[in-house]
């Protein structure tokens, strides 16, 4: 039994939905199908949400019998020994209070970075984090490279990145778009189980950013599910909703669009770790803006 609860999300949506599940009663829509379908249509909400909230409910082999994800901001899922536990926050971390002019919401994005005055420090640790797989299917295609920076106060402080032997044979088009090789793979790439395994030792209890996050996070899960591990709990941030809410003049909203926007350079595109290096730093450049508080 799959349970999904939508508040405030647009009529298309909840249309989709209803493709799938049951609406019994206004925004409560409930189904039973496969874990694939279910993340499917996970990340599908994930990216048709606008600014509304959802919460998805559904049945698995832990001791609650149970599992849960939100989109929620004032609420943040963990994982407790293996039990998801749903953790109130006391301000929601993505509201955002602006002055009455540039200067005001700058003054207020530097109190963050640095600590000084009144303002809220960013005091959390922070994950960028993303991926290079073999195709765009997450039921079918695998993770090849896995990167991540890790920052607090957005100073970076640490820098995490696997390759990863996959099962599939890569194809002459992702080693031309990534530079990862079949026999790259092969010589310098260790199992996917050992690449999670030390992604969840240096995510921690880490904020994970990334830029159309839902897609790398998919991976992730579905890599946690094939090695029998737990998923991650972390709250997610996903970098180009707030690009796409806050800048609505941009020609497209393409990684590299974006990048070259906020003139932060990537000599190294398609490679996770330098696409991870990016991604902070788009955080911050957003931070700094005032439109993110992490």
């Amino acid at each position: 039994m799959i349970v999904i609860a939508l508040s405030k999300v647009p009529a298309s949506l909840r249309g989709d939905l209803t493709k799938w599940c049951q609406e019994i009663q206004t925004g409560i829509y409930v189904g039973r199908f496969s874990a694939r379908i279910r993340d499917l249509l996970w990340e599908r909400i994930q990216k048709n949400i606008g600014n509304g909230e959802a919460t998805i409910v559904y049945t698995t082999n832990n001791e609650l019998g149970y599992a849960f994800r939100s989109t929620r901001a004032d609420r943040e899922v963990v994982n407790y020994d293996g039990i998801p536990l749903l953790m109130h926050l006391e301000k929601p971390p993505s509201s955002i209070k602006y002055g009455f002019s540039d200067a005001a919401r700058f003054h207020r994005a530097k109190q963050m970075r640095t600590g000084s005055g009144k303002g809220t420090e960013m005091t959390r640790k922070v994950v960028a984090l993303d991926i290079e797989t073999t195709g765009l299917d997450s039921a079918t295609d695998e993770i090849i490279s896995i990167g991540a920076v890790k920052s607090t106060n957005g100073e970076e402080i640490e820098r995490f990145y696997r390759i990863i032997q996959p099962d599939k044979v890569i194809s002459p088009k992702i080693t031309d778009l990534t530079g990862l090789s079949q026999q790259k793979v092969e010589q310098e790439g260790i199992s996917l189980e050992a690449a999670l395994t030390d992604l969840r030792d240096f995510i921690g209890r880490s904020i994970v950013v990334g830029y159309n996050v839902a897609f790398d996070w998919g991976f992730i899960e579905r890599g946690y599910d094939k090695v029998g591990q737990d998923r991650l709990g972390n709250r997610i941030i996903d970098l180009l909703k707030v690009v796409r809410q806050k800048e609505v003049f941009l020609d497209n909203f393409r990684f590299e669009t974006v990048l070259k926007y906020y003139q932060i350079e990537n000599q190294d595109q398609h490679n996770s770790l330098a696409d991870a290096d990016a991604t902070i730093k788009l955080m911050t450049k957003l931070i700094e803006k005032g439109f993110l508080k992490i």
